[in-house]
């Protein structure tokens, strides 16, 4: 005889939650590192909560608003319920705690996010337009870290820019690399024009003044990478590629925050 061992409620919220996407961790989580180390406070602290709590959201909610899974949607009916309390009381703290007006990013990402969301209802979440949508959704969050701080307009911005210039080539590039590895059609155009429209952007941001040219350093390197993967074509497995951007991601992450907040001080 066979024993159905059923898993405790509290792992099988997680395995209810966690997104399975490996790659939307790294998109998702490194803007709200970089907007912590970069321009912390306790605003920015309890933005991170609500933002963190709107990433494991999507499944329980998507569950639920399939009516499907049987025993599953009482627990993702919790889940769901504590996600958007913990959110909501993030998001009060951050307008609470931060530099009045401070949230006005949040509309943008929220615009963004919406996209994402439709194109997910229709389960075509893994579309290219959606995966740039969510990609846009999380990249503008370090402007909302920077307003809360009380950094000007320009700063602010210069945070969410040089995060969407790591994030949206990624999600391109990355695509099209999967893509080739299933011999479907592709094109390289995409992800090679965000690429180098990236390295502009960011050489105009430093010669402004509004970010460091360790960010144009970067820009160039994701570019680098972008023109590789696309162009040189070495046989990586998916893993592999995913290992390697959540890699540079980090190092990126940490060096820049560093490196921004050295120069502000």
């Amino acid at each position: 005889m066979t024993r159905t061992v059923n898993p405790s409620p509290w792992r099988a919220a997680m395995q209810l939650t966690l997104p399975k996407e490996h790659g939307s961790w790294s998109l998702a989580l490194e803007p709200v590192a970089f907007g912590l180390l970069v321009a912390p406070s306790a605003a920015g602290a309890a933005l991170a909560l609500a933002a963190v709590s709107g990433f494991f959201l999507r499944r329980p909610l998507k569950l639920l608003r399939s009516g499907k899974g049987g025993s599953r949607q009482r627990l993702a009916a919790v889940c769901l319920t504590i996600l958007l309390m913990t959110g909501l009381t993030g998001l009060m703290l951050a307008a609470a705690h931060g530099v009045p007006g401070g949230l006005w990013p949040l509309l943008p990402a929220s615009l963004a996010g919406a996209v994402f969301a439709w194109f997910d209802g229709r389960n075509e979440a893994r579309g290219g337009a959606a995966e740039v949508a969510g990609a846009v959704t999380f990249g503008i969050l370090p402007a909302a870290f920077g307003a809360l701080a009380g950094w000007s307009i320009g700063g602010s911005l210069a945070l969410a820019v040089t995060m969407l210039v790591r994030s949206v080539p990624t999600v391109l590039t990355v695509r099209t690399c999967l893509r080739v590895l299933k011999g479907q059609s592709f094109s390289s155009t995409p992800a090679l024009m965000a690429a180098g429209a990236g390295i502009l952007v960011t050489v105009w941001l430093a010669m402004l003044g509004l970010a460091p040219w360790l960010a144009v350093f970067f820009a160039v390197g994701f570019a680098l990478r972008s023109f590789w993967l696309l162009l040189w074509r070495p046989r990586l497995s998916a893993r592999t590629i995913g290992i390697i951007e959540a890699a540079l991601g980090t190092l990126m992450v940490l060096l820049l925050a560093f490196t921004w907040k050295s120069a502000a001080s």
